[in-house]
């Protein structure tokens, strides 16, 4: 194993640690797909050990989803996501016990479209956050503007 570079740990400490919720969701995707990844390359070179920590990890993640998901006010979406991840993680335990990459493929497939799914959300919330801030900056421009105009008939401005 070689050495890690101190100054890029800190980095990428950083990095979480300012990171908005949208990107640390995002964050745990890319590590969940990259962690199956590592554990179908480990498969390939018969690393039973690095096989079993990847599938771990990538399950570990599963498991922090669904921990999060506000079952009482999301309904119907947070009990599907729920199950939804139910069943990556219970089919994740099946492939790491057969060491099955078709199993592998599958929660991967999954994981890759749930989190192309999240970053179209974040990106039409993230525009429409600024579409709102840009149309309040305009009105806070309109009014302020509109004072101006108000002091030119009180004779304020000659």
């Amino acid at each position: 194993m070689g050495l890690v570079n101190p100054y890029l740990q800190q980095y990428q400490k950083n990095h979480v640690e300012t990171a908005t919720p949208e990107k640390i969701l995002i964050l745990l995707y890319d590590g969940a797909i990259q962690f199956l990844n590592k554990a179908k390359i480990a498969i390939a070179e018969g690393t039973t050990e690095q096989v079993h920590n990847n599938i771990i990890s990538c399950e570990n993640i599963i498991l922090e989803f669904m921990g999060t998901l506000n079952m009482k006010e999301g309904g119907a979406l947070s009990k599907n996501l729920y199950n939804l991840y139910e069943y990556l993680y219970n089919t994740l335990v099946t492939a790491n016990f057969n060491k099955d990459i078709k199993k592998i493929d599958e929660v991967l497939g999954h994981l890759k479209g749930l989190r192309e799914t999240w970053q179209k959300a974040i990106d039409i919330a993230g525009s429409e956050r600024k579409k709102e801030e840009d149309q309040r900056k305009l009105n806070r421009d309109n009014s302020d503007s509109d004072d101006e105009e108000g002091d030119d008939e009180d004779g304020y401005w000659a």
